[in-house]
């Protein structure tokens, strides 16, 4: 893989330069990467969801009345007011759609990504520049959609019926699917599957990208070469940050246009969009950011440390996979 040296930085040429020699990589395997994909999806879920719940609360409470109090002042006290009303498993409220749904997800996720690779590689143990990377992470956002845009309407019903005071509407996962279903086809279990996209193939692209790039230069400093535990947990979490920072307007967007009754947003997410910018502000933009941001670091690293466990194994079992 061939990188231009920067003239302007020796210390970050002589990184760089050393990125490049190392070792080569198989090519992508997509079926490989779309079992330990699934796997780390798993982990991302059990050790994320509660601040993914306090997160979609903070996006979708109702805008308060002039004089009024906010429903919730921030991370800790949404926190604070759902174990309160409604115990410690309301921070787990929805989590058995991205459950059941995360492996297949992840794994179109890391599958699409391999492909991505896979489709750029011209050699059997060729590698991709950085820019290839990227693309083949936004790739991988196309694949997800799929799956991802249905659960991610469900879990945000589930997540917010109770969170604003109203009554209980669905009675978990399933009955939420089929009411969807039931009220407005296809269309409305598939409804945010625009802002899902919007928000996943630039945010996944450089997801992989900064993980990546983590990753070559702790080889390039290695002497054996190799990865380590330390590294791939840093590494993951970072990515797992930089995704958010880039995809927090979109999934406020997509969380709102997601929860809203029918009808509310005529075009989509264009009409979120600025409804939002108009009566909140650019920053609304990014609400929710403290508990994701406090989330993303730990359920990514856990993905990826997932991920690479799953790796191991199969090198061991089956190293011709």
């Amino acid at each position: 893989m061939l990188i231009a040296e920067s003239p302007r930085n020796k210390s970050f040429r002589i990184t760089m330069a050393s990125v490049e020699k190392v070792s080569t990589e198989r090519k992508a395997n997509p079926a490989k990467s779309f079992i330990t994909g699934g796997f780390g999806g798993i982990c991302n879920v059990l050790s994320g969801h509660p601040l993914d719940t306090i997160k979609v609360r903070l996006q979708t409470m109702p805008r308060p009345a002039p004089g009024e109090q906010p429903l919730y002042k921030g991370t800790f006290d949404c926190a604070a007011k759902t174990i309160k009303n409604e115990g410690v498993r309301g921070l787990y409220k929805g989590m058995s759609a991205p459950l059941t749904g995360v492996a297949p997800i992840f794994a179109m996720c890391f599958a699409g990504y391999a492909l991505g690779k896979r489709l750029q590689q011209r050699g059997e143990d060729a590698r991709l520049t950085y820019s290839q990377i990227f693309v083949a992470g936004s790739f991988s956002g196309l694949f997800s959609t799929l799956i991802m845009a249905p659960g991610e309407r469900i879990k945000v019903l589930l997540q917010t019926q109770q969170g604003q005071g109203g009554q209980r509407k669905y009675n978990g996962m399933i009955d939420c699917a089929a009411k969807l279903y039931k009220e407005g086809g296809l269309r409305s279990v598939f409804k945010g599957s625009c802002a899902t996209m919007l928000r996943d193939l630039p945010a996944n692209g450089l997801y992989f990208l900064v993980y990546e790039y983590i990753q070559d230069v702790v080889k390039a400093k290695s002497e054996t070469g190799q990865i380590n535990t330390a590294s791939t947990i840093f590494a993951g979490g970072a990515a797992g940050m930089a995704y958010w920072i880039l995809g927090m307007p979109a999934d406020v967007l997509k969380s709102r246009l997601q929860s809203a009754p029918e009808g509310t947003y005529k075009h989509g997410v264009r009409s979120v969009f600025k409804d939002l910018i108009v009566k909140d502000g650019p920053l609304a933009l990014y609400r929710g950011v403290t508990p994701i941001m406090i989330r993303a670091f730990p359920a990514n690293a856990a993905c990826f440390f997932g991920i690479e466990l799953a790796n191991n194994f199969f090198n061991v079992v089956a190293p011709q996979f």
